[in-house]
């Protein structure tokens, strides 16, 4: 098994990079950047490199599992814990006296200054997990609404650590994802990015290969249509002879603010880039959600080329990279090589 901190750091390489020009439209970026768009880190929220909640949100799914694997707990429940504790970082109640509640119990992250910081949080997210706080948590067999946003597929790569079986990896991110996002589409992008990084770590060095696994599993489920067709799309254009381009990727693959297309702009991107540079720069380079999508081209590049692949110039100003080491470390010696802390194991 390849670590699981080349994904991460080259997601959040991916993050911090897209962030700056998320929500621009591409003649705006041009007009900032000039014609090739944004081709570094810039200054946002106070510094160059600075993470976004797609980031927040994947290192709590991280923090989740390793605590589900450390005591032997279900996962599902255990990344839906950890997403209270990352919406008390983000939606602090103030009790009529004025002090604010206590996080919910458990976990690291919730205690680091840098992610008590407010990025942009997704309101769908919010929305759902402030219900599920309520005691009406939201779940496949009972939506609470009918979103496909790209707030479930972000954060979902980490969950590839589980098990090495491509069932029960694609079906805990489905049911993760469902906490927040109620459609189809939201929830399994979710399941098809986790099964495209388990390959990916397990050793599969074809990017086609890994999303055609995925595909496997993601046609068992009642709604696939719409995710793979634009997962099939997404392989022919990236793999096609035509240059990819902002308008061709807004044409074809849209915008990235829905679950499906944001998997298929960070997919055509790490298989048309001839490296992770200029991956990461055609998966911002768009008028649309740029962070998720650049986080998602870094997560499937990293898994399978590792830290050694990411421009160090660019890693070396993201936010937060010692501890994403450490964290990914934990996670490591938790999960161990394929063979040992894997097996299959279910989540039940």
């Amino acid at each position: 098994m390849k670590p699981i901190v080349g994904c991460v750091l080259a997601g959040a390489v991916g993050d911090a990079l897209g962030a700056a020009v998320e929500f621009k439209p591409m003649d705006k970026i041009r007009g900032s950047y000039g014609h090739g768009g944004v081709t570094g880190m810039e200054d946002l929220y106070g510094a160059p490199g600075m993470i976004t909640d797609d980031t927040q949100m994947l290192l709590f799914t991280l923090e989740g599992l390793l605590l589900a694997k450390r005591g032997g707990g279900n996962p599902v429940l255990a990344i839906q814990a950890a997403y209270q504790r990352w919406l008390h970082t983000q939606d602090k109640e103030m009790r009529p006296d004025g002090v604010v509640e206590e996080a919910p119990r458990g976990g690291w992250l919730v205690d680091v200054p840098e992610m008590n910081a407010l990025r942009a949080p997704g309101n769908t997210c919010l929305t759902a997990l402030r219900s599920a706080r309520k005691g009406r948590a939201s779940s496949l067999e009972r939506p609470l609404n009918d979103s496909k946003g790209c707030g479930a597929v972000m954060r979902t790569a980490p969950i590839a650590l589980w098990s090495d079986d491509p069932s029960v990896v694609f079906e805990i991110a489905a049911r993760t994802g469902a906490h927040t996002h109620g459609h189809p589409s939201g929830y399994l992008s979710g399941g098809v990015m986790a099964v495209m990084v388990q390959q990916l770590l397990l050793g599969e060095e074809d990017l086609v290969r890994a999303a055609q696994r995925a595909r496997v599993e993601l046609v068992r489920w009642r709604g696939h249509e719409e995710q793979a067709e634009i997962l099939d799309r997404a392989i022919r254009i990236g793999t096609g002879k035509a240059k990819l381009t902002p308008e061709l990727i807004e044409g074809e693959l849209g915008g990235g603010w829905v679950g499906e297309e944001a998997l298929a702009i960070g997919l055509a991107a790490a298989l048309a880039g001839k490296d992770m540079r200029e991956a990461l720069l055609l998966a911002v380079n768009h008028s649309g959600d740029s962070d998720s999508t650049g986080a998602l081209c870094g997560n499937l590049l990293g898994a399978r080329d590792g830290v050694a692949a990411i421009p160090q110039d660019w890693l070396r100003q993201v936010e937060l990279a010692a501890m994403i080491e450490w964290l990914c470390t934990e996670a490591e010696q938790a999960f161990g090589p394929a063979g040992t802390g894997w097996g299959g194991q279910g989540w039940g």
